[in-house]
């Protein structure tokens, strides 16, 4: 099967006009056939009356002398016939191969009767006269050597080549219908999609260039599909992530306008509003981030920097948080140099330390550790904390995702940790994994390359 849509094209026209061709010399020949038989005749028929009237009015040995010399010769070629069935030719076949003429038509003519015939197809005549001479009784033949006059060939030319054109025409307005079909397929799916509908199925099963064609336009309109139903659950996340502060934020509000309330209480609910304010400022923060890392719009500034000691360090910073829980950290960490965004990498170190913490129970122990091969560095950062289902650990990276709803309450976030981790370790043209089971804790694994490209 011919792939190439250009070759197929090329083929397609040739095949057409080659088919339209034959078509119409038959069509033309079929049409013309009998017109060209009748001038023939027309024409055979005057010159060989032309002839007799020769031999009528000169003697016999004259008209010889002049029939030989006529220049009609060219086209016709003459037997005399005498009643003993001898003949003598005027003119020359030039490779013609004569007509045979049976002992029927001789002996028609030569009682004075007329035989023609076409011999040969088109325009190849045998016309039978009867002669008188001095001698007696002549029967004298006559057939056409030459084809059509040329002003008839030139019309029939043109009549052959205008239904050549047609023929032709239709034969490739035909084909095109099959070549098309996809292609008007797609601009009708491109029609749906644009209004908003994204179930189209092509069923387009060609292999060339159109099929691949379908093929990405599907996967096209399946990422489509899945950006939309992305963008729903993310208007929904924001929703509901910011109507649940406004609401407290509204309902305590409204409690601190009661006259007779204690100054405990106030204190208490001016708490609660201050606290879900910087919520609400913190999860708007993290989406200004998470949108700037997305677009790329915000810029890697590239050093060279000891992962070992920035990771110590945002563990230390984050002391208050483990210490008070009697958590414990072990650590493996060789030293090592790599090229990476330092305030970018320290928010990763940040976002996954504090979750590793936050769902380690009280008296456990989270692992950090550093290994490298040629060109990458790889840390893994592993707790003993609640773990994370495994129909959950493909979502965790989007932003607003919780793998803990039932512990929503008890567990503090906006989901949206994760996603700049992704992001950022993306821009470092890394990789994160996750491995995890319920209740036995979870272990993330950053690669990075030792020296990240400067054109990130």
């Amino acid at each position: 099967m011919i792939k190439s849509l250009y070759i197929r094209v090329v083929l397609t026209f040739l095949v057409s006009v080659i088919a339209g061709t034959i078509i119409s010399f038959f069509m033309s020949t079929w049409i013309f056939e009998e017109q060209l038989n009748e001038n023939a005749r027309i024409n055979i028929r005057n010159f060989g009356q032309d002839v007799v009237q020769i031999y009528k009015t000169l003697p016999e040995e004259e008209a010889e002398s002049f029939v030989s010399r006529m220049k009609q010769l060219d086209i016709y070629h003459i037997r005399m016939y005498d009643a003993t069935g001898d003949f003598q030719s005027y003119g020359h076949l030039n490779g013609h191969k004569s007509a045979a003429v049976s002992a029927d038509q001789l002996k028609k003519v030569l009682s004075g009767g007329v035989v023609q015939d076409t011999a040969n197809g088109i325009a190849t005549v045998l016309l039978g006269l009867p002669v008188k001479t001095e001698t007696g009784t002549r029967a004298m033949f006559l057939e056409s050597l030459a084809p059509p006059s040329a002003s008839f060939v030139v019309k029939w030319g043109m009549i052959f080549a205008i239904c050549s054109l047609i023929v032709g025409s239709i034969l490739i307005l035909v084909a095109s219908i099959f070549l098309v079909s996809p292609i008007k397929k797609l601009t009708k799916a491109t029609k749906r999609i644009a209004a908003g509908d994204f179930n189209v199925k092509l069923n387009i099963k060609q292999s060339g260039e159109l099929g691949t064609l379908a093929r990405s336009f599907e996967d096209m309109t399946h990422d489509l599909q899945q950006l939309e139903q992305l963008r729903r659950e993310f208007v929904t996340n924001v929703s509901h992530e910011v109507q649940s502060p406004l609401t407290s934020i509204s309902g305590y509000a409204q409690a601190l306008k009661q006259v007779n309330l204690a100054e405990q209480e106030r204190s208490r609910y001016l708490d609660i509003i201050i606290a879900e304010a910087k919520r609400m400022s913190k999860m708007s923060d993290s989406l200004l981030k998470l949108s700037l890392l997305e677009s790329q719009s915000q810029q890697l500034k590239l050093i060279t920097l000891n992962l070992d000691e920035q990771i110590r360090r945002v563990i230390v910073a984050l002391q208050p948080q483990w210490s008070a829980r009697n958590i414990h950290f072990e650590l493996d960490l060789q030293t090592l140099r790599v090229t990476a965004d330092h305030d970018q990498l320290n928010q990763v170190w940040t976002n996954i330390l504090s979750n590793a913490i936050k769902f380690t129970g009280d008296g456990g122990v989270i692992n950090v550790s550093i290994t490298e091969d040629i060109k990458n560095v790889m840390v893994r950062i592993s707790d003993t904390g609640i773990g994370i289902p495994l129909e959950d650990q493909k979502r965790i990276f989007e932003r607003f995702f919780k793998a803990d709803r039932s512990h929503s309450r008890k567990y503090d976030g906006s989901g949206m940790g994760l996603a700049i981790v992704k992001q950022i370790v993306s821009l470092h043209q890394g990789d994160i994994e996750v491995e995890s089971e319920p209740g036995q804790g979870t272990t993330f694994i950053v690669t990075l390359p030792i020296h990240t490209p400067t054109d990130s």
